[in-house]
């Protein structure tokens, strides 16, 4: 366990802002599953999602790098959760998917040219001897806009996408899984990514993906 709980290059627990955030937000129990919920919420709540900060930049992945910046699409976010966790002694990695979102908003559509979303993070937690599933990517208020049910997690059963919205609508597919790692594979993501969505990496394209919808919207 030990690659799960020590710091990395992305999932940087050592980092001063980090672990006053996470003592901060772990809560009063000494229970590892109480603290790991606490600890979810407050990553998935006072991190608010934001897919158009997604930047080809490696140093974007860093736990603190989210958590400074305040927002952050799917993979720091769950970075950050591990990174929480593993300050606390929860050994932590992160998992790696393409989903498809059937609700996803024109304006992204449009930047993706799919409706795929290729490598959507996770974070997996140790806890009762075994790994679970927490995906704290969409904050509270975000939800409330799109009329989906916000993902909660108790430690016990894996906190994934919902298949359907609240209006019984299709809302996220799983299509396929890369694994589960103990820091972000770099090489393996961006390669991915660049596959996917092979204009986000041309050599004339914007660092970041704000960026290239700037330019959108300005032309």
């Amino acid at each position: 366990m030990r690659e799960y709980l020590e710091p990395g290059r992305f999932i940087d627990s050592d980092h001063p802002a980090l672990i006053e955030f996470a003592e901060r937000f772990r809560g009063s129990s000494h229970d590892p599953r109480e603290q790991a919920v606490a600890l979810y919420y407050a990553v998935r709540d006072e991190v608010r999602y934001n897919p158009y900060v997604f930047s080809r930049d490696p140093q974007t992945l860093k736990a603190s790098h989210a958590l400074l910046s305040g927002e952050s699409y799917c993979v720091p976010k769950a970075v950050l959760l591990a990174a929480c966790a593993r300050h606390c002694g929860i050994p932590a990695r992160i998992g790696l998917a393409d989903v498809r979102n059937h609700l996803a908003t024109p304006r992204l559509l449009e930047l993706l040219r799919s409706e795929v979303f290729a490598m959507h993070g996770y974070t997996e937690l140790y806890l009762d001897g075994r790994w679970v599933k927490a995906t704290p990517a969409f904050n509270l208020a975000l939800c409330r806009v799109f009329k989906v049910a916000p993902l909660e997690f108790d430690g016990r059963e894996d906190s994934v996408f919902h298949p359907f919205n609240q209006a019984g609508e299709r809302y996220m597919e799983y299509l396929a899984d890369h694994g589960q790692f103990a820091d972000v594979p770099e090489h393996l993501f961006f390669d991915h990514l660049a596959t996917c969505y092979p204009h986000l990496f041309a050599a004339d394209a914007p660092l970041m993906v704000g960026d290239l919808q700037a330019e959108a919207d300005h032309a």
